[in-house]
């Protein structure tokens, strides 16, 4: 039995689709669990769409989430002379054909089949033309010859089998005017010259795996496996394109999503294995498998990648946590303080309680991070003189502290307490406000333990 070896085909027409990502995750997936081989190849063939920009894009994007091809990544556009001498090959065999048909012509044919309300297919002209002169103005294109009667069958491993009616396929392009190759020739070619034994691509591909098919057994070339993974849906139900909010990866790093936490929600997004939600990388190659994906859409859902994104962060050891805020606020915000460093990774225990986010995480810890805070009008009228009074009596305790622990804190606040005639909202929230610059967030004591004695007295002084 041949090693498996699947392979991931995007365009560099545009950002990585996260569509297009869990479709890379289950090859490799598929692959790493049969001890096989994962390649990229990057279909740059479309020159004018195709950049550089985009497939620096893709690449990252697998990187990110963990997802490594083997061998260097596959270019497409390298191996058209491969792709055009296959084409002339199936043209002497005669699986092919010269079609002369103007662009005027093919318009018209489209136009017809509109109004009739039917979908268009070539009306094979060129075929077999009898008593018809060869056009000297035009360059030809060359068609395949498709089946014309009989049905066919490819035994999806997803899908289960699935029959068509071969005449609703047309005499498809696999070359252009210009002698470069469509979609349909190149991508057999190329799966063939990579030997790739299961092909795994969304269900929107059926059609073309019929067309390709038929290539395969016109070269007399073993016909790979398919299998047809139903779609993505947006929030609204509707097919997820490359408009739709949160859409690619880039999206997810910005709002500050782990790749563990994407990793595990792609993994299920139209995947389980028995009634298991979290998956490690081990695990994830370990139980991954065809079965296990249904034959329905799946709809994205971005509170359900918030709050696994929750339980990863929860779940990340204090001082990794920290080296991914720091990487996320270099990329996005700016760069932390070398000399706050500390302060956060020992306050990182209760900055991540309740973040769903490195977002959050970072709102949470701006209070250590600036060194000037900034209080709203509305935060402000909240400090009364009732509350200047308790900031003025908590820093004449505070100050004499020769040791700041929680029990010294909370003997000071319930002291403060009974004093006023108040409560912890009463003497915390204040306390919060003035040294945090917002009435949210961590607890009081919490506040107090991460920052440096100076600063909490330098920061309540201003109001007292």
């Amino acid at each position: 039995m041949s090693t498996v070896a699947t392979r991931f085909a995007p365009s560099p027409t545009g950002p990585l689709h996260i569509g297009g990502i869990r479709t890379a995750l289950f090859n490799w997936l598929y692959s790493k669990n049969n001890k096989g081989k994962f390649y990229l190849r990057i279909e740059d063939t479309d020159k004018e769409r195709s950049k550089e920009e985009y497939k620096k894009q893709i690449i990252d994007s697998l990187n990110w989430i963990g997802i490594n091809h083997d061998d260097k990544e596959y270019i497409q556009s390298k191996n058209i002379n491969k792709h055009k001498e296959v084409a002339e090959e199936l043209l002497k065999k005669g699986y092919a054909y010269k079609c002369y048909c103007s662009e005027e012509e093919i318009k018209e044919q489209k136009e017809k089949c509109k109004k009739k309300g039917i979908p268009y297919v070539y009306n094979r002209k060129w075929r077999d033309p009898k008593n018809i002169e060869i056009p000297k103005s035009i360059k030809p294109v060359i068609r395949f010859k498709s089946k014309i009667s009989g049905d066919s069958t490819v035994k999806d491993l997803v899908q289960g089998e699935i029959n068509i009616t071969n005449s609703i396929i047309e005499d498809f392009v696999i070359l252009r005017q210009d002698g470069s190759p469509t979609y349909q020739l190149s991508a057999v070619v190329d799966d063939h010259l990579m030997k790739i034994t299961h092909v795994i691509r969304g269900d929107d591909h059926k059609i073309n795996t019929f067309k390709q098919k038929q290539i395969y057994e016109a070269m007399k070339w073993g016909v790979p496996e398919f299998a047809h993974i139903p779609l993505i849906h947006s929030e609204k139900g509707s097919k997820l394109s490359k408009r739709d909010k949160a859409s690619t990866i880039d999206d997810y790093i910005k709002i500050g999503i782990l790749s563990e936490a994407l990793r595990n929600y792609l993994l299920r997004l139209g995947w389980s294995h028995k009634d298991k939600e979290i998956f490690n990388l081990d695990e994830s190659i370990k139980l991954f498998d065809l079965k296990g994906i249904g034959k329905s859409p799946s709809k994205l859902d971005i509170s359900r990648i918030l709050s696994l994104n929750e339980h990863y962060i929860k779940h990340t050891d204090e001082k990794e946590l920290f080296k991914l805020l720091k990487n996320y606020s270099q990329k996005f915000k700016k760069n932390i303080d070398q000399s706050k460093e500390s302060l956060l990774i020992n306050s990182m225990n209760f900055l991540k309680n309740k973040a769903k986010t490195l977002e959050d995480i970072y709102n949470n810890s701006l209070y250590i991070i600036q060194d000037n805070i900034q209080i709203s009008p509305e935060d402000s009228k909240l400090i009364d003189n009732s509350s200047k009074n308790i900031i003025k009596d908590f820093l004449d305790e505070f100050e004499k502290m020769s040791k700041i622990t929680k029990e010294n804190l909370e003997k000071t606040v319930n002291g403060l307490i009974s004093k006023h005639k108040t409560n912890l909202k009463g003497v915390g929230q204040p306390l919060r406000i003035l040294l945090t610059g917002s009435k949210f967030g961590p607890g009081i004591y919490n506040i107090i333990l991460s920052l440096n004695k100076d600063v909490v007295i330098k920061r309540l002084n201003n109001y007292k």
